[in-house]
């Protein structure tokens, strides 16, 4: 029982005396339309009725005078000679006694089943709350909704106010500034003991109100504060207890969450490390030794070689520097957006001068133009990291010269507070199959003349991620893929603002 509802127990109210009054005027005038018909003895259990009525609904102070109103009313009413107090035959002094004992009987189990009543009611709702936070925090991901969620359920089972904190391995509290003094240092020094204090518990009996810790011994990871608290509510205290411990399992379980993904993501991080240096081991392997093949036969043999086959050397080292170059690039670029928990540093870019710096790049490489753009005046600025952005777009280019023959369409468009980058080819276009792997590390696909170790199409879609963007692959009508870089559209600044 709440200290609320023993509260209202102990204090009778206006309304509670005026049942009292009007059972009594209700079986006084039942008393009197029946007098005619029926014996004393029927007409006191009228009174008896009223009296089982008021034990049942009422308080014991209540039914209490409620019994001793009866039988004065069957005495005062009813018993010759009536309109007076006065008794003149022992059968019905006898009468009248045995009715105030059947009475206060009547009223003692009444009293008690009504108390036991409310007792299995109050534990009903108990139980029922706790099922109820139960399921709430179980879908809890971060501390701050599960204390949101048990501040709830203790203000709803108690007067309050009630407190909740988190607390550190020191045992201190975090952002619990707004706290009494009083509070804090209760709640700090139930942490400290990892026991309940206050009224009942045998520790700081003196305080008005509980502190208990959410947490068994090395195991606390907050406090709560219940008041008022009483002494005798045993019942009470255990239902906040059993609310602190709920709370305390789910904070835990978070905890235990927390550091066992950030072991998996240690492990994750070790394993995408060595991945990585056997991949990049592996292929760089192959053009390094290319280049040392090339520069030694040139540094020993030179004069031995004819022009075009000095060329052809030359030319071979430039490729596979070329090719180092890259790999080397996109392995840098995906570790750091991969594992850096920093934002890009990113400003407001014109799409047209980064599209138009990558088509002077690649084209070194295009020397049939088959590169077509198509690029619109006036597209919105987008707020990017341009160098990232041109690799994206330099990738996606690189890949469709070396894996498709015949024009390539490179268009920009806008619309729905989007701006669309779409790389179009004609090449044997990617299987279903392969649609879902081809952004991932490592994935290479089934194209003559594949190599490197599959970073390509890992790096623009986390390029695009890092944006807030989008890149999506999905097959060309009559043949090829198409590419499409999606990124939002925000709110233009002003003129003045520009760089």
């Amino acid at each position: 029982m709440s200290a609320h509802e023993a509260t209202a127990q102990s204090s009778p109210s206006v309304r509670s005396w005026t049942v009292v009054a009007l059972l009594l005027v209700v079986a006084t005038a039942v008393g009197f339309v029946l007098d005619r018909y029926v014996s004393l003895t029927s007409l006191a259990m009228v009174y008896v009725l009223a009296v089982v009525i008021a034990a049942y609904r009422l308080g014991w102070i209540e039914s209490t005078v409620c019994a001793v109103g009866a039988v004065t009313a069957v005495n005062f009413f009813f018993v010759p000679p009536r309109w007076t107090f006065v008794v003149d035959s022992r059968e019905n002094v006898i009468a009248l006694v045995a009715m105030l004992a059947v009475a206060m009987v009547i009223n003692r189990l009444a009293t008690g089943l009504r108390r036991e009543t409310e007792t299995a009611r109050l534990n009903e709702r108990r139980a029922r709350q706790l099922q109820i936070l139960a399921g709430e925090i179980a879908n809890a991901s971060q501390a701050d909704e599960v204390l949101s969620l048990g501040g709830s359920a203790l203000d709803a089972a108690f007067f309050g106010p009630c407190f909740l904190a988190l607390g550190n391995a020191g045992n201190e509290l975090e952002r619990a500034d707004a706290l009494e003094p009083s509070v804090r240092d209760g709640m700090r020094q139930c942490m400290a003991d990892a026991a309940v204090l206050g009224p009942g518990t045998g520790r700081w009996p003196g305080l008005n109100a509980w502190y208990l810790p959410l947490g068994d011994k090395g195991q606390v990871t907050g406090a709560a504060c219940v008041q008022p608290a009483l002494a005798a509510d045993e019942d009470g205290r255990q239902h906040a207890h059993a609310l602190c411990s709920l709370l305390a399992q789910t904070l835990w379980r978070l905890r235990l969450t927390s550091s066992m993904l950030a072991a998996q993501n240690e492990v994750q991080q070790k394993q995408l490390q060595n991945t990585f240096l056997a991949a990049i081991s592996h292929d760089l392997r192959t053009p390094l030794a290319a280049i040392v093949g090339a520069a030694s036969s040139l540094q020993t043999q030179r004069d031995k070689l004819d022009p075009a086959e000095q060329d052809r050397l030359l030319a071979s080292i430039a490729g596979e520097a070329s090719y180092l170059s890259t790999v080397t690039e996109n392995t840098l670029q995906l570790v750091r957006l991969a594992s850096s928990t920093q934002e890009l540093r990113r400003d407001w870019e014109a799409m047209e001068e980064i599209v138009g710096a990558v088509l002077a790049r690649v084209r070194q490489r295009d020397p049939g133009r088959r590169i077509k753009s198509s690029v619109p005046e006036g597209l919105p600025l987008v707020k990017a990291d341009p160098v990232l952005l041109a690799q994206l777009l330099g990738n996606l280019l690189e890949n469709a010269l070396k894996y498709s023959e015949g024009e390539i369409d490179l268009a920009v468009s806008t619309g729905s507070g989007e701006l669309v980058v779409s790389v179009k080819d004609r090449g044997p276009g990617i299987s279903e199959a392969e649609q879902h792997t081809v952004f991932e590390p490592y994935a290479r696909g089934d194209h003559p003349g594949a190599r490197g170790a599959g970073l390509g199409l890992a790096v623009c879609r986390a390029v695009a991620q890092a944006h807030g963007g989008r890149l999506t692959l999905r097959r060309r009508n009559g043949g090829g893929s198409n590419f499409s870089l999606t990124l939002p559209v925000e709110a233009q600044p002003p003129q003045g603002e520009l760089p």
